[in-house]
Protein backbone atom coordinates (compact mmCIF):
# COMPACT_ATOMS: atom_id res chain seq x y z
CA UNK A 1 0.00 0.00 0.00
CA UNK A 2 1.95 3.05 -0.92
CA UNK A 3 1.37 6.25 -0.61
CA UNK A 4 -0.62 6.94 -3.77
CA UNK A 5 -2.80 4.17 -3.15
CA UNK A 6 -6.58 5.39 -4.16
CA UNK A 7 -5.36 7.68 -7.18
CA UNK A 8 -6.28 7.01 -10.58
CA UNK A 9 -3.96 7.78 -13.37
CA UNK A 10 -4.71 7.95 -17.01
CA UNK A 11 -1.48 7.50 -19.62
CA UNK A 12 -2.13 8.50 -23.11
CA UNK A 13 1.76 8.75 -23.53
CA UNK A 14 4.16 6.84 -25.25
CA UNK A 15 7.97 6.47 -25.79
CA UNK A 16 9.80 7.36 -22.08
CA UNK A 17 8.73 10.71 -20.61
CA UNK A 18 5.52 9.84 -19.74
CA UNK A 19 5.36 6.10 -19.89
CA UNK A 20 8.72 6.41 -17.00
CA UNK A 21 6.73 9.19 -14.96
CA UNK A 22 3.93 6.73 -14.60
CA UNK A 23 5.98 3.79 -13.85
CA UNK A 24 6.92 6.25 -10.90
CA UNK A 25 3.42 6.93 -10.01
CA UNK A 26 2.45 3.15 -10.17
CA UNK A 27 5.01 2.05 -8.02
CA UNK A 28 4.43 4.57 -5.30
CA UNK A 29 0.77 2.78 -5.35
CA UNK A 30 -1.24 4.92 -7.94
CA UNK A 31 -3.46 2.83 -10.11
CA UNK A 32 -2.13 4.05 -13.32
CA UNK A 33 -4.39 2.85 -16.74
CA UNK A 34 -2.71 3.68 -19.97
CA UNK A 35 -4.65 4.01 -22.45
CA UNK A 36 -3.74 2.75 -26.09
CA UNK A 37 -4.46 2.79 -29.37
CA UNK A 38 -6.00 -0.43 -31.03
CA UNK A 39 -3.06 -2.94 -32.21
CA UNK A 40 -0.56 -0.62 -31.01
CA UNK A 41 2.79 -2.00 -31.04
CA UNK A 42 5.56 -0.92 -28.55
CA UNK A 43 9.27 -0.64 -28.55
CA UNK A 44 10.70 -3.91 -26.63
CA UNK A 45 13.18 -1.84 -24.97
CA UNK A 46 10.49 0.52 -23.14
CA UNK A 47 8.24 -2.80 -22.15
CA UNK A 48 9.94 -2.40 -18.43
CA UNK A 49 8.33 0.82 -18.47
CA UNK A 50 4.77 -0.74 -18.54
CA UNK A 51 4.80 -2.79 -15.50
CA UNK A 52 2.08 -2.61 -12.59
CA UNK A 53 0.18 -0.64 -15.17
CA UNK A 54 -2.90 -1.58 -17.02
CA UNK A 55 -4.28 -0.95 -20.50
CA UNK A 56 -7.33 -0.19 -21.86
CA UNK A 57 -7.45 0.22 -26.13
CA UNK A 58 -9.38 2.76 -27.23
CA UNK A 59 -9.84 4.49 -30.41
CA UNK A 60 -10.15 8.44 -29.78
CA UNK A 61 -10.72 9.10 -32.99
CA UNK A 62 -14.01 6.83 -32.80
CA UNK A 63 -17.02 8.38 -31.02
CA UNK A 64 -17.31 4.98 -29.36
CA UNK A 65 -14.48 5.08 -28.03
CA UNK A 66 -14.29 8.63 -26.36
CA UNK A 67 -17.80 7.19 -25.06
CA UNK A 68 -16.25 4.57 -23.05
CA UNK A 69 -13.47 6.94 -21.27
CA UNK A 70 -15.91 9.25 -20.71
CA UNK A 71 -16.78 7.60 -16.53
CA UNK A 72 -12.85 7.04 -16.53
CA UNK A 73 -12.20 10.78 -17.12
CA UNK A 74 -14.80 11.92 -14.78
CA UNK A 75 -13.29 9.73 -11.50
CA UNK A 76 -9.40 10.41 -12.61
CA UNK A 77 -6.93 12.36 -10.25
CA UNK A 78 -4.29 12.49 -12.81
CA UNK A 79 -4.12 12.37 -16.67
CA UNK A 80 -0.93 12.22 -18.51
CA UNK A 81 -0.53 13.33 -22.42
CA UNK A 82 2.48 13.50 -24.46
CA UNK A 83 0.95 14.67 -27.71
CA UNK A 84 2.06 18.50 -29.69
CA UNK A 85 0.12 20.98 -28.18
CA UNK A 86 -3.74 21.11 -29.68
CA UNK A 87 -3.69 17.34 -30.06
CA UNK A 88 -5.54 16.33 -27.51
CA UNK A 89 -8.20 19.41 -28.02
CA UNK A 90 -9.19 18.23 -31.44
CA UNK A 91 -9.77 14.98 -30.18
CA UNK A 92 -11.94 16.47 -27.64
CA UNK A 93 -9.97 15.50 -24.50
CA UNK A 94 -7.94 18.49 -24.04
CA UNK A 95 -7.62 19.94 -20.30
CA UNK A 96 -10.92 22.51 -20.96
CA UNK A 97 -13.25 19.30 -21.86
CA UNK A 98 -11.66 17.16 -19.07
CA UNK A 99 -11.76 19.78 -16.48
CA UNK A 100 -15.76 21.03 -17.32
CA UNK A 101 -16.75 17.11 -15.88
CA UNK A 102 -13.85 16.70 -13.32
CA UNK A 103 -12.78 19.75 -12.17
CA UNK A 104 -10.20 18.04 -9.70
CA UNK A 105 -8.25 16.17 -12.54
CA UNK A 106 -4.45 17.19 -12.61
CA UNK A 107 -3.72 17.22 -16.20
CA UNK A 108 -0.09 17.14 -17.21
CA UNK A 109 0.97 17.75 -20.95
CA UNK A 110 4.84 16.76 -21.26
CA UNK A 111 6.08 18.62 -24.62
CA UNK A 112 9.54 19.11 -26.15
CA UNK A 113 9.00 23.23 -26.30
CA UNK A 114 5.75 23.80 -23.87
CA UNK A 115 2.08 24.59 -24.85
CA UNK A 116 2.91 27.66 -26.42
CA UNK A 117 5.46 29.53 -27.98
CA UNK A 118 6.90 29.13 -31.82
CA UNK A 119 8.62 26.37 -31.27
CA UNK A 120 5.59 24.39 -29.91
CA UNK A 121 4.50 22.52 -32.48
CA UNK A 122 8.07 21.80 -33.69
CA UNK A 123 8.66 18.33 -33.84
CA UNK A 124 12.18 17.04 -32.22
CA UNK A 125 13.79 14.34 -29.83
CA UNK A 126 15.91 14.50 -27.29
CA UNK A 127 19.33 15.07 -28.96
CA UNK A 128 17.28 18.43 -30.61
CA UNK A 129 16.37 19.41 -27.42
CA UNK A 130 19.73 19.85 -25.80
CA UNK A 131 20.97 21.29 -28.80
CA UNK A 132 18.13 24.07 -29.09
CA UNK A 133 19.29 24.68 -25.25
CA UNK A 134 23.34 24.78 -25.60
CA UNK A 135 23.66 22.08 -23.17
CA UNK A 136 24.89 19.40 -26.14
CA UNK A 137 27.65 21.96 -27.13
CA UNK A 138 28.89 21.67 -23.78
CA UNK A 139 29.29 17.94 -23.63
CA UNK A 140 29.63 17.03 -27.42
CA UNK A 141 33.10 17.34 -27.67
CA UNK A 142 35.04 18.71 -31.03
CA UNK A 143 32.96 19.51 -33.82
CA UNK A 144 34.91 17.51 -36.39
CA UNK A 145 33.84 14.17 -34.22
CA UNK A 146 31.64 15.03 -32.10
CA UNK A 147 29.98 12.95 -29.14
CA UNK A 148 26.40 11.83 -28.69
CA UNK A 149 25.39 11.93 -24.49
CA UNK A 150 24.66 8.33 -23.37
CA UNK A 151 21.71 9.03 -21.52
CA UNK A 152 18.43 10.61 -22.73
CA UNK A 153 19.37 13.98 -20.16
CA UNK A 154 15.97 15.63 -21.94
CA UNK A 155 13.06 12.60 -21.81
CA UNK A 156 14.26 12.12 -17.77
CA UNK A 157 15.42 15.15 -16.39
CA UNK A 158 13.59 17.83 -18.12
CA UNK A 159 10.04 15.50 -18.78
CA UNK A 160 9.75 12.68 -16.60
CA UNK A 161 11.19 14.08 -13.39
CA UNK A 162 9.59 17.34 -13.14
CA UNK A 163 6.26 15.66 -14.12
CA UNK A 164 6.55 13.64 -11.30
CA UNK A 165 7.31 16.63 -9.31
CA UNK A 166 4.65 18.69 -10.18
CA UNK A 167 1.99 16.21 -10.33
CA UNK A 168 2.88 15.64 -6.61
CA UNK A 169 2.75 19.32 -5.90
CA UNK A 170 -0.46 19.46 -7.63
CA UNK A 171 -2.15 17.02 -5.79
CA UNK A 172 -1.16 18.65 -2.30
CA UNK A 173 -2.49 21.85 -4.10
CA UNK A 174 -5.69 20.05 -4.65
CA UNK A 175 -6.19 18.60 -1.24
CA UNK A 176 -6.23 23.18 -0.34
CA UNK A 177 -8.15 24.04 -3.06
CA UNK A 178 -10.23 21.39 -4.13
CA UNK A 179 -9.56 22.04 -7.85
CA UNK A 180 -6.85 20.49 -10.19
CA UNK A 181 -4.85 22.46 -12.86
CA UNK A 182 -3.03 22.03 -16.14
CA UNK A 183 0.59 21.14 -15.82
CA UNK A 184 2.60 22.51 -18.99
CA UNK A 185 5.85 20.35 -18.23
CA UNK A 186 8.78 21.49 -21.04
CA UNK A 187 11.37 19.42 -21.23
CA UNK A 188 13.53 22.38 -23.26
CA UNK A 189 12.58 24.79 -20.34
CA UNK A 190 13.40 22.49 -17.77
CA UNK A 191 16.99 21.90 -18.97
CA UNK A 192 18.18 25.13 -18.29
CA UNK A 193 18.33 23.97 -14.74
CA UNK A 194 21.08 21.36 -15.38
CA UNK A 195 23.67 24.03 -16.79
CA UNK A 196 23.98 25.90 -13.71
CA UNK A 197 27.77 24.67 -12.64
CA UNK A 198 28.96 27.07 -15.78
CA UNK A 199 32.53 26.57 -17.24
CA UNK A 200 33.69 24.88 -13.95
CA UNK A 201 32.24 21.70 -14.82
CA UNK A 202 32.62 21.80 -18.61
CA UNK A 203 36.75 21.34 -18.71
CA UNK A 204 37.24 25.25 -17.22
CA UNK A 205 39.11 24.07 -13.97
CA UNK A 206 42.17 21.34 -13.96
CA UNK A 207 39.99 20.32 -10.70
CA UNK A 208 36.92 18.92 -12.95
CA UNK A 209 38.37 16.69 -15.81
CA UNK A 210 38.71 13.88 -17.79
CA UNK A 211 41.87 12.83 -17.73
CA UNK A 212 43.38 9.11 -20.02
CA UNK A 213 45.65 6.72 -18.50
CA UNK A 214 48.71 5.06 -19.75
CA UNK A 215 46.28 1.65 -20.86
CA UNK A 216 43.46 4.07 -22.52
CA UNK A 217 41.27 3.68 -19.50
CA UNK A 218 40.14 7.09 -17.98
CA UNK A 219 40.42 8.77 -14.64
CA UNK A 220 37.54 10.85 -13.48
CA UNK A 221 38.81 13.71 -11.38
CA UNK A 222 35.79 16.21 -9.52
CA UNK A 223 38.28 17.35 -6.66
CA UNK A 224 36.57 20.70 -6.77
CA UNK A 225 37.11 21.82 -2.66
CA UNK A 226 40.13 22.68 -1.72
CA UNK A 227 40.77 19.50 0.30
CA UNK A 228 39.91 17.09 -2.68
CA UNK A 229 42.38 18.77 -4.56
CA UNK A 230 45.41 18.93 -2.43
CA UNK A 231 44.92 15.09 -2.23
CA UNK A 232 44.78 14.75 -5.97
CA UNK A 233 47.96 16.92 -5.62
CA UNK A 234 49.87 14.70 -3.68
CA UNK A 235 49.02 11.77 -5.22
CA UNK A 236 50.15 12.67 -8.49
CA UNK A 237 52.86 14.05 -7.22
CA UNK A 238 51.87 17.69 -9.15
CA UNK A 239 54.80 19.86 -8.64
CA UNK A 240 54.01 22.47 -5.72
CA UNK A 241 54.49 25.59 -8.59
CA UNK A 242 51.43 24.03 -10.02
CA UNK A 243 48.89 22.91 -7.33
CA UNK A 244 47.55 26.71 -7.29
CA UNK A 245 45.24 26.44 -9.89
CA UNK A 246 44.22 29.75 -10.39
CA UNK A 247 47.75 31.31 -11.73
CA UNK A 248 47.55 29.02 -14.97
CA UNK A 249 45.03 26.15 -15.08
CA UNK A 250 45.66 24.91 -18.44
CA UNK A 251 49.56 24.49 -17.79
CA UNK A 252 48.14 22.93 -14.33
CA UNK A 253 45.65 20.75 -15.98
CA UNK A 254 48.52 19.89 -19.06
CA UNK A 255 50.80 18.82 -16.32
CA UNK A 256 48.07 16.93 -14.44
CA UNK A 257 47.17 15.10 -17.94
CA UNK A 258 50.86 14.16 -18.36
CA UNK A 259 51.30 12.88 -15.03
CA UNK A 260 48.19 10.54 -15.18
CA UNK A 261 48.99 9.43 -18.93
CA UNK A 262 51.98 8.06 -17.16
CA UNK A 263 50.24 5.53 -14.75
CA UNK A 264 47.80 2.40 -15.91
CA UNK A 265 44.29 2.78 -14.35
CA UNK A 266 45.04 -0.33 -11.87
CA UNK A 267 47.94 1.75 -10.31
CA UNK A 268 45.07 5.08 -10.27
CA UNK A 269 42.71 2.76 -8.31
CA UNK A 270 44.96 1.65 -5.98
CA UNK A 271 46.71 5.59 -5.02
CA UNK A 272 42.97 6.86 -4.73
CA UNK A 273 41.24 3.56 -3.00
CA UNK A 274 40.61 4.80 0.68
CA UNK A 275 41.74 8.49 -0.13
CA UNK A 276 38.63 11.52 -0.21
CA UNK A 277 39.59 13.21 -3.13
CA UNK A 278 36.58 12.66 -5.61
CA UNK A 279 38.50 10.46 -8.44
CA UNK A 280 37.00 7.43 -10.25
CA UNK A 281 38.05 5.56 -13.10
CA UNK A 282 35.98 5.37 -15.39
CA UNK A 283 33.68 2.20 -15.40
CA UNK A 284 31.84 0.06 -18.21
CA UNK A 285 28.52 -0.67 -18.16
CA UNK A 286 29.75 -4.03 -16.76
CA UNK A 287 32.29 -3.49 -14.46
CA UNK A 288 29.39 -0.78 -12.89
CA UNK A 289 26.97 -3.96 -13.09
CA UNK A 290 29.16 -6.37 -11.16
CA UNK A 291 30.09 -3.58 -8.98
CA UNK A 292 29.56 -4.99 -5.04
CA UNK A 293 28.52 -1.12 -3.93
CA UNK A 294 25.08 -1.29 -6.39
CA UNK A 295 24.95 -5.06 -6.42
CA UNK A 296 24.58 -4.68 -2.29
CA UNK A 297 21.88 -1.52 -2.91
CA UNK A 298 20.10 -4.54 -4.61
CA UNK A 299 20.18 -2.37 -8.40
CA UNK A 300 21.35 -5.30 -10.51
CA UNK A 301 19.34 -8.20 -8.17
CA UNK A 302 18.02 -10.65 -10.37
CA UNK A 303 14.52 -11.14 -8.37
CA UNK A 304 13.94 -7.54 -9.46
CA UNK A 305 10.65 -7.39 -11.45
CA UNK A 306 9.99 -6.52 -14.93
CA UNK A 307 6.67 -8.04 -15.24
CA UNK A 308 3.72 -8.04 -14.66
CA UNK A 309 3.13 -5.83 -18.05
CA UNK A 310 0.06 -4.73 -18.67
CA UNK A 311 -2.96 -6.00 -17.29
CA UNK A 312 -6.56 -5.30 -19.89
CA UNK A 313 -8.80 -3.16 -18.24
CA UNK A 314 -12.25 -5.30 -18.42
Amino acid sequence: MGPLAGCLVLDFSTLLPGPLATLLLAQAGADVISIVRPRAEEMPSLASLQRGKRRMELDLKDAEGRDRLRPLLAGADVLVEQFRPGVMQRLGVGYDDVSAMNARIVYCSITGYGQHGRKSGTAGHDLNYIADTGLLAQSMGKASDPVIPPALIADIAGGSYPAVINILLALRQREVTGRGCHLDVSMTDNLFTLMLGGSVITGGSPRYRLYPTRDGRVLAVGALEQRFWDVVCDITNLEAELRDDTKDPARTAARLAELIAAEIADTWARRIAGRDCCCSIVATVEEAMADAHFRERGLTAEHVPIAPHFRDVL
